[in-house]
């Protein structure tokens, strides 16, 4: 059988390669242990060999904040069953707020664009305000460590604040997409016995309107464990019965707080599809998303300070959570709340233009869209600002990337990357200094936090 030799279609000049952050972390790695690791290759190696040294690596070199230093990186290398940085304690919420290097504390953290076209702009200072206003609201009706603060809410700043204001009490975030239907959404919520509700009361999607009183109505009447429920009024209706609006919640200003927690507590509960009974809640822990997602876009995705971070999702998938964590990173998140097709699907091209957004990512499903509609966003909008794309939810084939390369340019890699909701990274995907090949998945990521064996070659 012949064999055909995949098309390579990008490399990384010597110039981006020296200027990428896994090349120091590299350095990092050779300065702690004394190897000449020189590729990407090697330090998959040694994230596979030496899983302790690998995380104790990055630890050191995205300065992770401990309350409480680990006695070590593992109590014992047999697994499952170990315990990863045991006595360690940190905050998730702390990282996301704190002043990134090369930056300052009035550099744009969010940008949040609704399909209308309104939006809103934070600092990293306001936002650390709206977080410290919400925590506060959240403490005063009831919420502690370990408890579960649950949210039916589109992917917009009271999302964001929301769940960073439950990371800094020490509590638990779980949210679905307000399309979601009532069924599905207590299927859910229904198994993690909450103790706050915070939902809107619509949506709009498609230059539509779209009511939630009803769902809400459904979930106040079937989750007994509430202690409270906060009402967001996104199409302006009245604070229901029984519930508190924003501004409420949020009226009294404070500083953030930082509850120090176990490296092994959980962060936030996501969910299976549901495809086979109820949906499976599946618990991230704070310490492993943290180190996981500071190593997925600090070395995988190379985002830092300056940059600017879309990626088309709502806040019932993963990539919403992993979006956030491009405030690990020193990123401004963008946040789009509408559909990627409204009015026409060069709504989220616009965006990148616009905003310069660095690093862009979409289904493969909305590149297809565009490539049979005859989009050409390239005629029109300036994407000189956009130096990576990402395509996941399904495979992307050969004409998508042929498609991508058209609009971009041959000089942006383009990264197909696929991974999962149990471990909420990627199992496969591209690095800055590995080269991209037409229609494949460019390498391995180093080891993932979340599991303990090593992953399969893709190709």
């Amino acid at each position: 059988m012949k064999l055909s030799i995949p098309q390579l279609i990008w490399e990384p000049t010597a110039e981006a390669v020296a200027a990428a952050r896994v090349t120091g972390f590299i350095q990092t790695v050779n300065d702690r242990t004394g190897l000449a690791l020189s590729s990407y290759d090697d330090l998959w190696t040694y994230s596979t060999e030496d899983i302790a040294g690998f995380w104790a690596a990055v630890a050191q070199y995205f300065d992770i904040r401990w309350h409480q230093p680990p006695a070590s990186v593992l109590d014992d290398p047999t697994m499952p069953g170990t315990r990863w940085f045991p006595n360690a304690t940190l905050n998730y919420a702390e990282h996301a707020l704190r002043t990134p290097g090369g930056a300052d504390e009035n550099h744009l953290a969010v940008l949040s664009i609704r399909e209308d076209g309104s939006q809103t702009e934070l600092t990293l200072t306001e936002l650390r305000s709206e977080v410290g206003a919400a925590q506060a609201g959240l403490r005063r009706l009831g919420v502690g460590p370990g408890d579960r603060v649950v949210a039916l809410v589109p992917n917009t700043v009271h999302a964001l604040i929301g769940f960073l204001a439950t990371a800094a009490l020490g509590a638990v975030w779980s949210s679905c997409s307000p399309d979601f239907g009532a069924g599905s959404i207590l299927d859910r919520f229904i198994q993690v016995e909450p103790t706050v509700l915070i939902a809107v009361d619509g949506y709009r999607y498609g230059g539509k309107s779209f009511r939630t009183d009803e769902t809400v109505r459904k979930l106040l009447d079937a989750l007994p464990s509430l202690a409270g429920a906060v009402h967001i009024p996104e199409l302006d209706t009245p604070t229901p019965t029984g519930m508190i609006g924003w501004n409420e919640l949020t009226a009294r200003r404070a500083a953030p707080e930082f509850t120090a927690v176990p490296f092994s507590a959980p962060l936030w509960i996501l969910y299976s599809s549901g495809t086979t009974g109820l949906p499976k809640p599946i618990v991230h822990s704070v310490g492993g998303i943290l180190l996981e997602h500071l190593k997925s876009l600090g070395l995988q995705w190379d985002i830092g300070p300056g940059d600017r971070f879309l990626w088309f999702t709502t806040t019932g998938w993963m990539m919403w959570n992993l979006l956030i964590g491009g405030l690990l990173v020193g990123s401004t998140v963008i946040l789009y709340d509408g559909s990627p097709g409204y009015p026409d699907l060069t709504t989220l091209w616009r965006i990148v233009g616009d905003h310069r957004a660095s690093v862009f990512g979409v289904s493969a499903a909305f590149v297809t869209a565009c490539q049979k509609a005859g989009v050409d966003p390239s005629a029109s909008i300036s994407l000189d600002a956009l130096r990576t794309i990402g395509s996941t939810g399904s495979p992307l084939d050969e004409s998508g990337f042929d498609w991508l390369s058209g609009q971009v340019g041959r000089d942006v890699p383009i990264i197909s990357f696929s991974g999962g909701t149990d471990l909420c990274t990627g199992i496969v995907g591209g690095a800055p200094i590995v080269p991209v090949w037409r229609g494949e998945i460019s390498c391995r990521p180093l080891v993932p936090a979340s599991s303990p064996t090593r992953p399969r070659v893709c190709h």
